[in-house]
């Protein structure tokens, strides 16, 4: 597992696309069946994942319980190089594949979770559920993949739906749910504070919610002013990267504004 740690306001799916030979299969029923991110659990709601909850649960309570489940392999761990304390573990569906990680940034406390789930689910179940995102911004890709990311401040999460391509795809009741980031408020915060990021529309072609759609009416730019601290704060100040396909296992770090 390779992982660098971004700034929250970096969007952790943009790295998803990156290029890369071949591109990744984002539609990939051997990622995680999961349904918890359209099933309330008064026991443990969004942030919270199979009882891990970022900014709560202790780094060594979250492997214990990521080996308790008979679903998963056993987590791989890793220290993240040049981010200090930090470190993730990622792991798999007993015969699937890789798709899923937790990061602690400290080393003592889980910061973020991210999943890659199998397409399972649609946007239709998850606003009935979670009700219309807050924000939306997509993410280009290849000619028949590319991602809108729907933001949910108030509940942490960020939820990745699948589209058929920049140029033709369309957000739509039955687009794929095909990934969830569960973060802390800090984090998420900042995160949304970082980002140039359209308002819930709808469902709409992918070209509404791009990065580089026009539309002043569209869009809501919201900026900060960073003082970088340290190698992590001065990998990036904008919501816009590039990765490597490992990307899929990008983190979030801290900044001081």
């Amino acid at each position: 597992m390779k992982s660098r740690l971004l700034l929250p306001g970096v969007l952790l799916v943009i790295v998803l696309l990156a290029a890369c030979s071949p591109a990744p299969l984002l539609r990939n029923p051997k990622f995680l069946k999961d349904s918890s991110v359209i099933t309330k659990d008064e026991k443990c709601d969004s942030p919270c994942w199979r009882g891990i909850t970022p900014g709560v649960t202790k780094w060594s309570d979250a492997l214990v319980i990521l080996q308790d489940q008979t679903d998963l392999d056993d987590p791989q761990t890793q220290a993240i190089p040049d981010s200090g304390n930090a470190i993730g573990a990622s792991w798999q569906p007993t015969g699937g594949e890789s798709c899923c990680q937790v990061i602690s940034e400290d080393g003592k406390t889980v910061s973020s979770i991210f999943l890659q789930i199998a397409p399972d689910l649609t946007v239709k179940q998850l606003i009935d559920v979670r009700g219309e995102p807050d924000y939306v911004l997509g993410t280009p890709g290849t000619d028949d993949q590319a991602i809108i990311n729907l933001f949910y401040p108030k509940q942490n999460m960020i939820v990745f739906a699948f589209v058929a391509g920049a140029t033709s795809g369309a957000l739509s009741e039955k687009s794929e749910i095909i990934g969830v980031y569960y973060t802390t408020p800090d984090r998420m915060e900042l995160g949304v504070k970082l980002s140039s990021l359209y308002g819930w529309k709808g469902y709409q072609p992918f070209t509404a919610y791009a990065p580089d759609n026009p539309k002043p009416d569209f869009k809501i730019t919201q900026s900060i002013t960073l003082t970088p601290t340290g190698e992590a704060g001065s990998a990036a100040s904008t919501a816009e990267a590039t990765g490597t396909p490992e990307a899929t296992t990008e983190a979030t770090a801290e900044a001081t504004p």
